[in-house]
């Protein structure tokens, strides 16, 4: 059965159709050519704008060098806050304070210390940048597997025949706590059933009032747990929704108060010492004699552990006997 004749298209109808999609083509080209050009002049507006912010930033800290108000702000500082300005190297106590002066548009020291006297609650962030606690559970995993395997082991064998055997631990410079509760995380896994036959105190001390406040709740986000399995979380840590909270048998054995590590009285009697990536910051005269400082501070045996970044200078190189060079751990002879 037929269907009829088939009509062909005329060459009318094949122009017209062929024209429409050269029309289309023209135009996606076009289109496409202005959106390059788009992003091309969005891309100089950027770039425009990061360079005048490196050359502002740039700028200012030309000036900032420069700038006379540098020893009157350090003078405020320490007026107002009790923080010792002149103990640190003065390189790394200018970039500390550039930050601020930066972060709050100031031109010179004297105008970011005229904002200080208008608005007090800027000594509390210029305090925090100050004060650099970057920390975190087990922070150079490495030097926590020395501890664990050696330290800790030598610390309980020396106390296993006596009558009252404690353990004192100083955690100095302790930021938030992460550090301490490291530390008693270890001592719990070693001495397992026997951990409440010690006495056993791990003391942290830091100037920041704020990370000492972190450090006493024991709260801390995912991050900082980070270099922990999902078994140690579990055993030592409860959750809270995203964040996970020690528990309270490490809070009844760690003490975190506020203890200038320079200008406030020694405290001594202790087993192990741990003062890491704090001393850099000081001046070379200061870290000599917090280094003597940490020496009288140990009982004989004891051991101090130090950053990697970090050296023993002056008396206190000869007094300490190296114990594991790579990982900056001393003892103290017997």
């Amino acid at each position: 059965m037929s269907n009829g004749p088939v009509r062909k298209a005329n060459d009318s109808e094949i122009n017209k159709e062929k024209n429409k999609e050269i029309n289309k083509e023209t135009s996606r080209k076009i289109n496409k050519d202005r959106s390059k050009e788009i992003n091309k002049d969005r891309s100089k507006e950027i770039n425009k704008k990061i360079n005048k912010e490196m050359n502002r930033e740039i700028k200012t800290c030309q000036n900032l060098e420069k700038d006379p108000g540098f020893e009157l702000l350090k003078r405020n500082i320490s007026g107002n806050t009790g923080f010792n300005c002149e103990y640190y190297k003065e390189a790394h106590f200018r970039r500390r304070i550039n930050v601020r002066v930066r972060a709050t548009n100031s031109e010179s020291y004297r105008a970011y210390l005229k904002l200080l006297k208008e608005d007090p609650q800027e000594y509390e962030f210029l305090l925090d940048a100050l004060t650099v606690n970057v920390s975190e559970f087990f922070r150079n995993p490495e030097t926590f597997r020395i501890i664990e395997k050696e330290v800790i082991p030598s610390l309980v064998k020396n106390r296993s025949g006596l009558f009252l055997r404690s353990i004192r631990i100083w955690s100095a410079g302790c930021a938030a706590g992460e550090e301490a509760y490291s530390l008693a995380i270890l001592l719990h896994r070693i001495l397992k059933n026997d951990f409440n036959k010690y006495r056993i105190r791990i003391i942290g001390t830091d100037i920041d009032t704020q990370s000492l406040e972190k450090a006493k709740k024991g709260i801390y986000n995912e991050n900082s747990l980070k270099n922990l399995d999902s078994g140690t979380k579990e055993r030592y840590f409860f959750k809270q929704g995203d964040n996970y909270q020690v528990i309270d048998e490490f809070k009844s054995i760690t003490q975190f108060k506020r203890h200038d590590l320079i200008s406030d009285p020694r405290i001594d009697h202790f087993d192990l010492i741990v003062c890491r990536n704090v001393m850099i910051y000081f001046k070379k005269e200061i870290q000599e004699q917090l280094q003597l400082n940490f020496y009288k501070a140990l009982g004989k045996g004891g051991f101090f552990i130090i950053g990697k970044s970090e050296t023993l200078l002056g008396t206190a190189s000869s007094l300490f006997r190296p114990y594991n060079t790579r990982e900056r751990l001393y003892i103290k002879e017997i």
